[in-house]
């Protein structure tokens, strides 16, 4: 079993969903798992210390220090012991309180200290669940490498129907036990992820470039990393940070100055994914002097870049996996196909300009994910981060059939 001797925080906050914190810890242990339960004071409310410390054979932690016994409860041992946290249920005040920081019990403290995967299962009425301020806030929990198991579409404890319900026990244990399977396939894999434009120089003042942040590219390296994999990030240029300190990032300008960077590493990478909007033009010459206003129009001469993807693309190993995007505007999935087909690439993650939210500079994007076979699985409107997710259950099924 995958949870045999992993070390479980469970974090238990105040919501009526409270009680099925019970079932949860039974399925844990079942499953083989050392599981320490902390509540939160409003948590204790809907079901008692006594009940969770009984199923979980662990005193129930409850604030910083042991009642009983008058010790401290360190919050810093407590995050590094565990293999994961789960906060189920999550409710919107404790969503909000982890997306802030604001460490003021026991459970956000452990939060703050912990180095382990972090799974929060929300909890709430679905007018609180859809409210902008709790969207905002579980966005900034996935940007940080936290894993949401999203709440079930169900009648709600105010009689109202709709998202919110906590995830059933037996779906978050399966939820972990993936991942832990998961996180064996993919350790130790090598992979190489492009992200962000490139900055095609005209003169010493101006470039050419286009719209894409680099949020997809860098959301795809944190799942990546997140999931154990030895990851290699080529950004161009960029205002995004990297949450895992452990990608290897290396920053370059130009689209010769990544095909350099991605060629030096792709020999030694299982999975390479092309995520990079990289030009497909570049000057021809560049002016070494600011190139100063004159008559009515200016000629630049343009020279084409090269095909990254597909150059890499001709060297593939067996073994080796090849991930491409395609942005398209019209045509999509016939595009989309043939790009593929022509640059020798396992799988081509489309997007399309034409739907709203997708595509540059958007914190959600909705894609297409297309294999050799020319079979299309869709997905709908997501965060990137939960975006990078789905690529990463792609990839990590691919691996565990091999």
């Amino acid at each position: 079993m995958n949870l045999q001797g992993k070390k479980i925080i469970l974090g238990v906050t105040g919501s009526i969903a409270a009680y099925k914190s019970a079932l949860l810890i039974r399925l844990l242990v079942k499953e083989g798992a050392d599981v320490q339960v902390v509540m939160t004071q409003a948590a204790t409310e809907f079901i008692t210390p006594l009940t969770l410390a009984t199923l979980s054979k662990r005193q129930v932690l409850t604030s910083f220090v042991n009642e009983s016994t008058h010790l401290w409860n360190n919050h810093v041992d407590l995050g590094l012991w565990a293999d994961a946290i789960i906060i189920a249920p999550a409710t919107a005040k404790t969503l909000s309180r982890l997306a802030s920081g604001h460490a003021d019990d026991l459970l956000t403290t452990i939060y703050l200290s912990a180095r382990c995967p972090i799974f929060f299962a929300p909890a709430m009425d679905v007018d609180m669940f859809l409210h902008p301020s709790t969207v905002n806030n579980i966005k900034t929990l996935l940007s940080y490498g936290n894993h949401l198991i999203a709440p079930e579409h169900g009648e709600l404890a105010s009689g109202l129907v709709g998202d919110g319900r906590l995830a059933e026990p037996e779906t978050i244990v399966y939820r972990l036990r993936k991942f832990f399977a998961f996180r064996q396939v993919a350790q130790g894999k090598r992979v190489l992820i492009t992200a962000g434009p490139t900055a095609e120089p005209i003169d010493p003042v101006r470039y050419i470039s286009n719209r894409s942040s680099g949020k997809m590219g860098y959301a795809i390296a944190n799942a990546f990393a997140m999931a154990g994999a030895q990851v290699t990030l080529v950004s161009g240029p960029t205002s995004i940070k990297v949450s895992d300190t452990d990608i290897s990032v290396i920053h370059i300008q130009t689209a010769q100055q990544m095909f350099e960077a991605t060629e030096s590493h792709f020999e030694g990478s299982d999975l390479v994914i092309f995520s990079a909007a990289v030009a497909d033009y570049t000057s021809e010459q560049v002016a070494s002097q600011k190139i100063k206003k004159q008559g009515s129009a200016m000629v630049l001469n343009l020279k084409k870049t090269t095909d990254i993807a597909g150059t890499l693309g001709s060297e593939k190993k067996p073994g080796q996996l090849l991930i491409g995007f395609a942005l398209e505007t019209e045509k999509e999935l016939e595009y989309a196909i043939d790009k593929m087909q022509r640059k020798n690439l396992d799988y081509i993650i489309l997007n399309s300009l034409n739907d709203a939210g997708a595509g540059f500079a958007h914190d959600t994007n909705k894609i297409s994910v297309i294999d050799t076979n020319k079979e299309v699985t869709h997905f709908t409107m997501k965060s990137k981060d939960e975006v990078a997710q789905d690529i990463l259950d792609i990839v990590l099924n691919k691996w565990s059939e091999v």
